[in-house]
Parts: structure tokens; C-alpha cells; sequence
């Protein structure tokens, strides 16, 4: 089959991913490519990628956008490692507009005020999806089998498919959209603004019934317009699959639906709505565990970079680089247990850490204080700046935790390596590719039992996991679970080997995921 993907990200280009969208993006078109398929990916140049040593421009093409001609042009990106056999099978696209560069060039997403969510990137993702379309109906691609879409950013390839004429070819070509994460859905007003939809597309003549939104009859969700105009849908692992077939019930703590539940239940109750969990990849070679000392003073290097980077220095780094420092001078037990934590920092992340506990200090600070010198728990990670705050002001009190307030590659690579235990109590997790490259490593981890966590992390098997009724009871069985896991470690050790020895040898293979892929979401 030919199977064209669209989606926001792909880390097979060079700083082509924000998120887990990007890994997907990268790897199953390889996985796809060893068993035969044939795999196009286009993505949105940003201004950035056309710009690539290996991008071929191949053609221009005009389309109806904001009731003009846009004129967008397309390339191809031809990749220098050609290494990999199935890599014959993958061809890159780009296309590029002076809109998709409007946050910057080679932003992916754009930071728009809280009054007006979504709209740079609605209106950038709407424009990039009417290109596709034109792009597949002027045959650039070659014939295409299978169009999939990957989260709400290309969901109006499927809302054009459906109710423009100049699209309607595309009904004869089977779409599947896959939901990375229900909680982010792009939704804007169908009119009376720029960023609209009847700004982008005036003379679109559609049914309000599928692509309103439920909560806000005004408005147009893109998400939503996914799951019902798309022949499949697919979700990111069986348990998340599940789960947002009910409604979210944030006091009792439960993520679920984010009112699409009804839509996801006919999808599910018609046969189109399947759960598959992401894969991983397995390196013949380890990356070699770095010692605290070691691990501490690659951390110093890289937070020294982030300060070189900006003219004033973020007390952040301030607070990270003396606990560093005190760490480096410290005499540690033999035995100091090493905690990690790699992520964006996102209310879906953190929000348990923040649980406030009967005696009035955070989840987070009892935490720290169950380690208390027994160990380390050094966390990487950057996005909400309120969230980001309280992870500081945390570092800034207890001298066993160290909050390294950014990216590095190589200083997630050695956290992952290096570490004794990681930890993920996520609010949800669509599928997780954290726990699963902390496993990889042979690091067990302490995860909420929810999505992907609960598929691939099982309860004093290959790591640790907690759940609860609602966040306060969460928390105090993260916090429970956590103390338990603690005298495991200390009184143990032979179990303890036997529990992360489990967790290296777990297997969570790309190539078992094409095959799922041709069988529940291709075929048929």
C-alpha cells in the first residue's frame, strides 16, 4: 500500500518534534517500510525545513484560503542516512507558506494568549491540511491507498474530504486519524473571526452536527471533526482507548473523553475506534550508566549552556547549579538511590506533585522527605511557566531535589541510563514513550496506572504502579507506593534486580505495531 501521513511534527527531520507526536511520525513509516508499505510524510516546513541540504523543491500549487489564491510550494527532503533498508520505503515532504513560519521560523507551535487559544496554529494547520488536499487531488504523491491523520492539527483534510467538491476524490481513499492526546483539540469560532472557519474556507457548505463542538455550539473542533468523518480512529494504547469513552471527571482525578466521549463511543460501537500502543526503539547497543558524580557533572555542563544562552540568568539555573555544587562536595551513601524524571512540565504531569497533603506541604515535599539523604531525585523538563515556578521553589527548600529547567538530549539519554528509579505519576498518559525508554535502559518506574502506563508497567513485575478514586487518594498512594518501593530497594536487592531486569527485557516492538496498523486501521 501507499499510505500518506500528515501530521504537526516528525523527528526524522533535524528539530522536526515538540512532543510524542514527532516519535511516532519517525518510526512507524520505517516500521511500515520493512514490511513492505510504501510511506509518505509531509509535514509544515515552518519556514525551516525547505531549507534543508537534502530539500528538492518539486512544485508549486495554488489553493483557496481566506477567500484568496495561496500560492504553497512543496519539497522534498531527501535524508543523509539512507543506512536503514526500510528508509527506501519513507519519503519526506514539506510544504511551505509565509504562514506556516508565523511564530518563527521553525517554530512548530505558536504561544497564543489564553483569550484567543489555538488561533496562529489553527489558522497555520488549516491552510497546511487544504494543501495536502490539493497536493493528493494533483497527484504529487503518486497514488495514494491510505490517508492518516495525525492529531487535530490535520483534521481538515478530513472536514475538505467531506463536504468540499473540489476534494471529493478523496472519498474513494480510506482516512484514519489517530488521537495523540483528547485534551488538545484546536477548537476555534465558526465565524467572526480570522482565525475561523468560515474566515478560512467562506464558501464551505458543511454540517454543523459532526464538527461542533458539544460544549460550545459556536465553535468548530477539529478533533472532534477527526473522529467522525474519518473511516478509523485510532488512540495511542488499549487502556486510553478505554478511557475516553467516559466523561472527564477532573475533581475525582478521572481523564477521559473531554466532552468527545459520545462521538468516541459510536466510533468505538461501530467498529472504527481502536486502541494500539506506540513502540519503542531497541538499540543493539546501551548507552552506558553514568555514576551520580558523573551524572552531576554533565548536568553542571549543561545548565552552564542554557545560562550562556540568555542575557539574564533564570533563578532556575540559579537554584540548580548550587544544588549541583552541594551534591558534587556531598559524601554519598554507596547505596544513594538516583530518582529521574524527564518531561514537559505540563499540568498533566505534575498536577499530583501538587497535590497538597493533610499536614499542608505538596505531594512532592513528602516525597522528598521519604528520600530524605538516602538519595537524589533530579528532574528535566521545561513548558508551563507557573509549573516550572513551583518546581524551583521546591529545589530552593529540600536539597535532594534538583530541577534542571530545560532540553538536553544527551543529559535525558544519561537520566534514562543512569537512573534507579524513574518517575511518571502523569493525571493521564495517552501512551508514554518515557517509561518505555526508562525501561528500556533497564530503569524501573513508579507510574499512575492510567493509559499506556497501565500497558506497558506492571505493578512489581517490571516497575511500580498506584492509582486511586481521586487526586488526594492518588497522591497518597503515589506517596505510599513510593515508601514501599523504598524498603524494596534497601531490604531486597535481589528482588529489586529481578523487578528492573524485568523492565530491560520488556518489549514494546514498532514492528508489531505495523502490523496492527495494516490489519485494524488499513485493511478492510
Amino acid at each position: 500500500m501507499k499510505i500518506l501521513m500528515a501530521a504537526a511534527e516528525n523527528d526524522a527531520l533535524p528539530r522536526g518534534k515538540v512532543g510524542g507526536i514527532g516519535d511516532v511520525v519517525r518510526d512507524i513509516p520505517l516500521a511500515l517500510g520493512k514490511i513492505g508499505q510504501e510511506v509518505d510524510v509531509v509535514m509544515p516546513g515552518y519556514g525551516s525545513f525547505s531549507k534543508l541540504a537534502g530539500a528538492k523543491h518539486i512544485t508549486s500549487l495554488d489553493v483557496m484560503f481566506g477567500g484568496q489564491v495561496q500560492t504553497i510550494d512543496i519539497f522534498k527532503i531527501s535524508l543523509a542516512d539512507t543506512s536503514n533498508a526500510s528508509s527506501t520505503k519513507v519519503t519526506q515532504w514539506v510544504i511551505e507558506h509565509p504562514l506556516f513560519a508565523i511564530g518563527g521560523e521553525g517554530k512548530i507551535y505558536c504561544d497564543d494568549p489564553s483569550n484567543r487559544p489555538f488561533a496562529s496554529d489553527a489558522s497555520k494547520f488549516a491552510l497546511f491540511s487544504a494543501a495536502v488536499a490539493k497536493a493528493i487531488v494533483s497527484d504529487v504523491f503518486g497514488k495514494v491507498d491510505v490517508i492518516h491523520l495525525h492529531d487535530w492539527h490535520t483534521a481538515m483534510v478530513s472536514v475538505l474530504r467531506a463536504y468540499d467538491p473540489q476534494y471529493q476524490v478523496l472519498k474513494a481513499i480510506k482516512t484514519v486519524f489517530t488521537i495523540h492526546n483528547i485534551a488538545l483539540q484546536g477548537i476555534r469560532p465558526f465565524d467572526g473571526d480570522e482565525s475561523s472557519l468560515k474566515a478560512w474556507f467562506p464558501d464551505l457548505a458543511f454540517d454543523e452536527n459532526q464538527i461542533n463542538d458539544p460544549r460550545y455550539n459556536n465553535c468548530y473542533n477539529p478533533m472532534r471533526s477527526g473522529i467522525n468523518l474519518s473511516d478509523k480512529v485510532h488512540a495511542v494504547s488499549p487502556t486510553y482507548a478505554k478511557e475516553i469513552l467516559l466523561p472527564s471527571n477532573k475533581e475525582y482525578g478521572y481523564f477521559g473523553g473531554e466532552g468527545l466521549e459520545n462521538d468516541l463511543r459510536h466510533a468505538s460501537e461501530t467498529g472504527r475506534l481502536h486502541g494500539i500502543l506506540n513502540g519503542c526503539e531497541y538499540p543493539d547497543s546501551a548507552t552506558d550508566a553514568l555514576n551520580l558524580k558523573a551524572l552531576i557533572k554533565l548536568s553542571e555542563k549543561e545548565v552552564m549552556k542554557w545560562v550562556a544562552d540568555k542575557p539574564l540568568v533564570d533563578n532556575a539555573h540559579l537554584i540548580a547549579i548550587t544544588r549541583l555544587k552541594q551534591l558534587s562536595a556531598k559524601k554519598h551513601k554507596k547505596q544513594a538511590l538516583i530518582l529521574t524524571s524527564v518531561g514537559r512540565i505540563t499540568d498533566q504531569k505534575v498536577r499530583l506533585f501538587q497535590q497538597v497533603m493533610s499536614n499542608g506541604e505538596t505531594a512532592l515535599e513528602q516525597l522528598l522527605r521519604l528520600l530524605s539523604d538516602d538519595g537524589v531525585f533530579i528532574l528535566l523538563g521545561s513548558g508551563d511557566n507557573e509549573l516550572e515556578a513551583f518546581l524551583s521553589q521546591v529545589a530552593s527548600k529540600h536539597s535532594n531535589f534538583i530541577f534542571l529547567k530545560g532540553y538536553s538530549e544527551a543529559l535525558s539519554i544519561s537520566m534514562y541510563s543512569s537512573g534507579d528509579l524513574f518517575l511518571m505519576p502523569s493525571s493521564f498518559e495517552p501512551c508514554g514513550i518515557s517509561q518505555m525508554l526508562a525501561m528500556r535502559a533497564g530503569q524501573p518506574c513508579l507510574a499512575h496506572s492510567v493509559g499506556g502506563l497501565s500497558d506497558t508497567i506492571t505493578n512489581n513485575e517490571n516497575g511500580f504502579t498506584f492509582d486511586g478514586e481521586n487526586p488526594q487518594q492518588q497522591a497518597e498512594n503515589m506517596l505510599s507506593c513510593f515508601h514501599s518501593v523504598l524498603a524494596l530497594k534497601q531490604h531486597s536487592p535481589t528482588e529489586w534486580a529481578t523487578i528492573s531486569d524485568n523492565a530491560l527485557k520488556s518489549r514494546y516492538l514498532w514492528s508489531d505495531v505495523a502490523h496492527d496498523y495494516i490489519k485494524h486501521l488499513y485493511s478492510n
